[in-house]
């Protein structure tokens, strides 16, 4: 697999990651099996996926501890990345960015992973009652401690900025010419927390939403990243799996799945999002049968620049499989043009 480099240090990793969230977290809880979990991380690491990202509310716990029987026999395969910041309760999900604790949850984030040295520990949310600098200062002594090797920040979530830019009217329409619009206010807020972060110790990565349905952190986010060497890790690549062309609209999902209550997964904005699907894979066509929709938006993605990991999520190997052989899918120009011409997606408030 083509590698790419995190951070300044250019640790290597393959250019398609492997999202463990899905295994033990937000994705319908009655398909998560540990054995068939394990068997899709090992898979991943045979087909020279090297960036296994998890972090420690996803469970919570339990998918730190997932991944970390894999390490405890393949350490060397893998670059472990998770993240801290939130604590998940019964009904809420709450940030923490208290220096004391950043270090007590990298302790106990070694303990589940069981491994030496966390290669990227990422900031899940910066906490509103304490300075960024504070918890960013703590999370950089974790590096000089020899416990963690880079740091890297999630943004804040696209679809919470889309939401309230739709409260002012004068963000305007959003759908249009990929790569104009409104998209850049949608990072406005990251960028500014980069800006302060990087003051006190190296910002080596960048984790964003980031697809063919969701391509604003192109505008701005990716630009900033390019120009200080930072990766972009581009979450949910695949649209929480409707860009695989494998959910039906109308399907309905289970009470404890994400997408029962996201506004892309109605039915209604899932049938009039099918003409994003429908352009995958009349591209993923003219490459042959075994090409497929997810392929063809996790190779657009590596198009981007050499900055961008896409990190898909599943808990299936054979998909694990199938994501890490998009990095030697090679798009043609005519595939960017036609790729470039698709709508953005439409969600329910619109």
């Amino acid at each position: 697999m083509e590698r790419r480099t995190i951070g300044a240090g250019a640790l290597d990793v393959g250019a398609v990651g492997l999202g463990c969230m899905p295994m033990s977290w937000a994705y319908t809880g009655s398909q998560q099996r540990g054995g068939e979990s394990l068997r899709t991380v090992h898979a991943a690491l045979d087909a020279g996926v090297r960036l296994l990202d998890t972090a420690d509310m996803y469970g919570p716990f339990t998918n730190e501890l997932l991944v970390g029987r894999v390490l405890k026999e393949r350490r060397a395969d893998a670059f472990v990345s998770t993240k801290c910041g939130l604590l998940v309760g019964e009904q809420h999900i709450v940030a923490n960015g208290r220096p004391g604790y950043v270090k007590r949850a990298c302790d106990a984030s070694l303990r589940r992973l069981q491994t030496d040295v966390i290669d990227l520990y990422q900031l899940h949310r910066a906490d509103p009652e304490v300075p960024i600098e504070e918890t960013w200062g703590a999370m950089a002594e974790l590096v000089t401690a020899g416990k963690v090797r880079t740091l890297g920040l999630c943004a804040v979530g696209a679809r919470a900025q889309r939401s309230a830019q739709r409260s002012t009217p004068a963000a305007g329409p959003r759908r249009g010419a990929r790569g104009r619009g409104p998209g850049a206010a949608l990072y406005e807020g990251t960028i500014r927390q980069l800006a302060r972060i990087q003051q006190v110790f190296p910002v080596s990565a960048v984790q964003a939403e980031l697809s063919v349905w969701s391509p604003e952190a192109l505008e701005t986010l990716l630009p900033w990243c390019e120009a200080r060497g930072v990766a972009l890790l581009a979450a949910m690549p695949l649209g929480n799996g409707f860009l695989t062309g494998t959910l039906t609209p109308g399907q309905g999902f289970e009470p404890d799945d994400l997408r029962a209550r996201h506004p892309r997964f109605t039915a209604e904005t899932m049938a009039s999002n099918q003409s994003i699907v429908v352009g995958l894979r009349r591209v993923a066509e003219r490459h042959g049968p075994e090409v497929t929709p997810a392929q063809v938006a996790l190779a657009w993605l590596l198009t981007r620049g050499p900055h961008v990991l896409p990190v898909p999520g599943t808990k299936r190997a054979r998909w694990a499989v199938e994501n890490a052989a998009a990095a030697e899918l090679g798009l043609t120009h005519r595939d960017l043009t036609e790729l470039a011409a698709l709508p953005l997606a439409e969600d329910s408030w619109e």
